[in-house]
């Protein structure tokens, strides 16, 4: 029978030493924003924004959390960083996550995603061992064989692509450093693999969602190479509350460490093209010119995910459909645009998503 559906638990978190990487990023924001709301002690590790717009800086995010730019390449910072905070808990979002950037700076997605975990890892096997730690990779991590089976996390890793082939490698580095330290200095290490993420407050280039936010609010046709291209698509406050619960687990229950798929029902995933026509709607506007032919690198073309086993074990069950999670996404740019608070957009989404409203 399936477990009772799970919400994070804030009293759990309140005093709790976290430290969080990539918490200048989209994913990494919010994230560091409820982890403030439920009272944890966050210090943040990562690299400047991105972007010029951006949700860390909208959210005053140097008020949320001890903030520090630091780049994981450099292990003596990263090392220095996990002697001062000592953290309980470990959530590692931190990455070079846009796969038409790998191609382009394979070796700086390499150095990042593998090299910087191997880092990360170091310094909790060298310097102080957490108790949890919850490693974000990405469903992308899976030998993709463009067969319309959902993936299970048992199934082959692989990559084609560097961004893929990066991730991939960082879960087996992972799996190395779990066995052959941290497991036995009573650490609990589990890997997440979130697919395709939306919401409010990504700026990220290349990104389906910004890409059409960018476009239509400055007027123009938003081009789309690969309509037919299908992602197991989610609002970022999913996965997050999947990252929190998972903690929760852990924390009481070593055994639960292992890797687990944290997306909509297989039969939920969607095509670029299903995508963006929701959109549209949600919008109310914007031009759209779909690419007939097949252009760029390669990527996926189908991608699906098995969630059962966070159903099951975890308790995590998705509850926003993808109509759902595509209306709010353009609704809080469209509310931003029109002069609204970002706290108070994350925080009407929060509520919805947890039934509070």
């Amino acid at each position: 029978m399936e477990s009772l559906v799970m919400k994070p638990n804030s009293v759990f978190w309140r005093g709790k030493r976290v430290l969080l990487t990539g918490h200048t990023g989209f994913k990494g924001a919010w994230l560091m924003w409820w982890l403030h709301r439920m009272g944890a002690q966050v210090t943040g590790l990562a690299q400047s924004p991105l972007t010029q717009q951006n949700l860390f800086e909208l959210l005053q995010g140097k008020d949320l959390c001890d903030s520090h730019l630091i780049d994981l390449t450099d292990l003596d910072a990263v090392q220095k960083l996990i002697h001062q905070c000592k953290p309980d808990i470990v959530l590692h979002l931190a990455a070079q996550a846009i796969v038409r950037t790998a191609y382009e700076q394979p070796v700086s997605t390499f150095a990042t995603n593998v090299l910087g975990t191997v880092h990360l890892l170091e310094a909790m096997r060298t310097m102080h061992a957490p108790r949890v730690v919850v490693a974000v990779t990405t469903d992308k991590v899976y030998q993709n064989r463009e067969w319309p089976h959902p993936y299970r996390e048992g199934d082959p890793l692989g990559g084609h692509d560097p961004y893929s082939a990066s991730k991939a490698a960082c879960e087996i580095a992972i799996t190395s450093y779990v066995d052959s330290y941290l497991k036995a200095q009573g650490t609990s290490v589990a890997r997440a693999r979130a697919g395709n993420v939306i919401g409010g407050g990504d700026w990220s280039a290349n990104r389906l969602i910004p890409d059409a936010v960018k476009a239509w609010g400055s007027g123009k046709v938003l081009d789309i190479r690969r309509p037919d291209s299908v992602r197991p698509w989610q609002h970022v406050l999913e996965p997050l509350s999947a990252y929190l619960i998972l903690t929760e687990k852990l924390w009481h229950d070593p055994s639960l460490a292992d890797a687990y798929n944290f997306g909509p029902p297989a039969d939920q995933a969607a095509s670029v093209r299903e995508v963006i026509n929701l959109a549209q709607q949600a919008y109310g506007q914007g031009q759209v010119r779909f690419a007939e032919s097949i252009e760029g690198p390669h990527e996926a073309g189908l991608l699906a995910l098995d969630n059962s086993k966070a159903r099951s074990v975890l308790g995590v069950v998705p509850r926003w459909k993808l109509d759902e999670s595509i209306r709010r996404s353009l609704h809080w740019y469209r509310d931003l645009a029109q002069g609204a608070n970002a706290n108070t957009l994350c925080q009407a989404d929060l509520d919805a998503f947890l039934g509070t409203t």
